[in-house]
């Protein structure tokens, strides 16, 4: 039973970040070095929050603290790998004139949306990764989920609010890059915003004194609203318009037809 609660739990968090990174990264070289290096910052942000949780002894037991600072170091370095991306245009540009492979365009590198998304599913995929291996691991077994009174929703709802931060971080790249570029600083900080919002509805999951049962849906359902409010927002900064959904709807509908 926990092996099999294992695999679902699995392929619930990582198998809709898998299937975008099978078909709209894994072919493309640049596309993978960007993710990789996506990735590679998030762990420099998580890097500086634990050396800060380590060095501030008195709050260690207090993860509200660690939590708020967190959130704003993965913030300060999405800023960082974005200004990195800019200044390395340039120079993207002139390895893809050289390039003989045909997977490498130099309309894939001037395309600052899909190196946004790129770089926002890298970000989500480690940050990811450790929110729920650990998890993984005990999930495994050997034991009954549920012992000892805790709650059988547990694995469950790790998964979808994993799910759910690899969806949203993927989400933010692409509002945050693009705020940037246009200057709208207020996007920027919404940005900020709703990333600490999410971050706290997990302490939602958390047993205190005062709260001896944990709300899981109260963290996962406002958590699952705002990521589909910040993907329909990056959709339509990306260049989408419900134009393109209709003439997506009519493609489909014409292959149907046809088959």
């Amino acid at each position: 039973m926990t092996l099999m609660e294992f695999f679902g739990c699995t392929f619930i968090a990582f198998g809709p970040p898998l299937a975008m990174f099978v078909f709209t990264i894994a072919r493309d070289p640049l596309r993978v070095i960007v993710l990789i290096a996506g990735a590679f910052f998030w762990l420099l942000a998580l890097l500086i929050s634990s050396i800060l949780w380590y060095a501030v002894v008195p709050l260690q037991n207090d993860l509200a603290f660690g939590l708020v600072f967190s959130v704003i170091f993965q913030e300060l370095f999405r800023f960082l790998f974005y200004k990195l991306l800019r200044r390395a245009d340039e120079g993207l540009q002139k390895v893809s004139q050289t390039a003989q492979t045909e997977n490498v365009t130099p309309k894939d590198i001037s395309n600052k949306h899909i190196m946004a998304y790129v770089s926002g599913l890298g970000f989500g995929i480690m940050c990811g990764a450790f929110s729920l291996i650990n998890v993984l691991a005990d999930m495994v077994g050997p034991g009954t989920i549920g012992i000892h009174g805790d709650s059988r929703l547990f694995f469950l709802t790790s998964a979808f609010l994993t799910l759910c931060f690899i969806l949203l971080h993927t989400f933010w790249g692409v509002i945050f890059f693009h705020a940037l570029d246009k200057k709208q600083y207020v996007v920027v900080a919404g940005v900020v915003a709703s990333h600490m919002l999410v971050s706290c509805l997990s302490l939602l999951n958390e047993r205190t004194e005062h709260r001896p049962e944990p709300l899981y849906l109260a963290s996962i359902v406002p958590a699952y609203f705002i990521m589909i409010l910040m993907a329909v927002v990056a959709f339509f900064m990306a260049g989408g318009s419900l134009k393109n959904i209709q003439n997506a709807f009519k493609c489909r509908k014409g292959r149907y037809e046809m088959e």
